[in-house]
This record gives structure tokens, sequence and C-alpha cells, in this order.
């Protein structure tokens, strides 16, 4: 709106959630970021900037290193190591799906409401143990049960934090001039990680055993965890001016 000159509906927009004084504020500092020139990839990596686009590529990164993907391709295959014929894996594989959009349901309701940090730091730890528990699975060579339960367990916490979470950081995190650059650059990160974990992932089952291939994982997630609660601001409550003052 503020971009189109639509600044009486920019206002009754902003005023729904500020008062009429703090609104116009806003609007006055979206208005004069509108007005800088768009952001390089250069000026990304440079000067106030670097630190937020480390965070934003190393988050995408560990939001695939963890093994999502491996484990929403290659679910069938999963569980049909743990003896599940293909009918019934492929209804596990069903109810993984069904998990992953309810919570990603769950993730939307609690972002304003926990806060961003905390839903990557309460889904990252879940997303660690699950992960330790289905190594440990595979490695003792205990029921698919329980194997379901840690994956179902792992999906759930990855879709109400790492899974949507992480795109609504990156994006509060830049300022506008720099947003549709940082964003590209994120993204390309992610895909990179994407085809990594999805290539090699049936290699290491092979190579490895599925029981190390999850404890990498675990690994993976830990480091994810760690990065998190020591780097990853919040930004909860905070205007998307205020974030680019605080770099």
């Amino acid at each position: 709106m503020a971009k189109e000159n639509r600044d009486a509906e920019a206002i009754q927009v902003l005023s729904r959630i500020n008062s009429k004084t703090t609104a116009n504020k806003i609007l006055q500092e979206v208005k004069n970021t509108l007005n800088e020139e768009e952001g390089t990839i250069k000026e990304l990596f440079a000067g106030r900037f670097r630190k937020a686009a480390f965070i934003g590529v190393m988050l995408a990164v560990f939001s695939q290193v963890q093994g999502i993907n491996a484990i929403m391709y290659y679910a069938p295959e999963i569980f049909k190591q743990v003896g599940s014929g293909t009918g019934e894996a492929f209804m596990q594989t069903v109810i993984i799906g069904i998990v992953n959009l309810l919570f990603t349901f769950v993730a939307i309701w609690l972002v304003d409401k926990a806060g961003r940090k905390a839903l990557l730091l309460s889904g990252g730890g879940g997303m660690a143990l699950s992960l330790l528990m289905v190594g440990l699975s595979f490695h003792f060579e205990w029921s698919g049960m329980i194997i379901l339960f840690f994956i179902l367990l792992y999906i759930a916490c990855f879709a109400a934090s790492f899974g949507p979470v992480t795109w609504v950081v990156i994006s509060e995190i830049f300022p506008i001039k720099m947003r549709g650059v940082a964003m590209s650059v994120a993204t390309f990160a992610l895909w990179v990680a994407v085809y990594l974990v999805t290539q090699l992932f049936p290699i290491m089952v092979d190579g490895i055993g599925p029981g190390i291939t999850f404890f990498i994982f675990f690994v993976m997630a830990s480091f994810g965890f760690i990065f998190t609660f020591t780097t990853i601001p919040e930004t909860k409550g905070k205007s998307l001016e205020e974030i680019e003052k605080e770099w």
C-alpha cells in the first residue's frame, strides 16, 4: 500500500494494532525505506548486513540437513526396513503428510504468541530427541511402531518450527531493500541442502545403515538447536524498521 501511495489504507491497517501516532510514524519509516535503492549481493555480505546474511543462510541450511526431506521422500522405504508391507508403509506415509499439515497450522497459530525463537528452540529440541530415538530404534531393532511414533513426533516438531518459521525469520531480519536478494540467496542455499540430503540419504543408508544415518541427522539437529539458541534474534513484536536498526 505504501509503495502504491495508498497512505490512507495503510494507516487504517497499521492503526488496528498501533495508536494513530505510532501508525503514522511506522508508515513514514516504511516510505523512507522504499525510497532506498534495491540492495545487491555484494552489499548483503558486507557491513551491517553480513551477520543477518549468515543467519539467513545457515537457518535455511539447518532446516534441511536435519533430514526432513529424506524422511518425506523415502518414508515408504524407511518403514519397509522395519517390516511394514507396501500397503502399510503407504498408509504410514499418508499419516506423516496429515501430521505435517496439522502442525503447520499450529505454527501459524503460535508464531505471534510464543515467538519465533521459542518455536525454533522447542521444535528443534523435539526434532533432535526424535532423531536420536529413531537412530536407537534402528540400532537395537526395536519395533516398527516405536520408529513410527518418533518419526511422527519429528514431523510434528518440524512442521511447528523449522518448516514455516524459518521463512518468517528470514523475511523479517532483512530490511525491505535487501529482502529480495537475501531471500534468493537463502532459498538457493536451502535447495542445495535439499539436493545433497536427498541424494546422499539412500547412499548413507546402504553404506553405513539407517541407525548411524539418523544419528548423523541427530547431530545436525543438535547443531541447529545450538545455532538457534546462540545466534538467532527474537523478532516477535518488532517492526521491520526496528530490526533493521538493530543490525
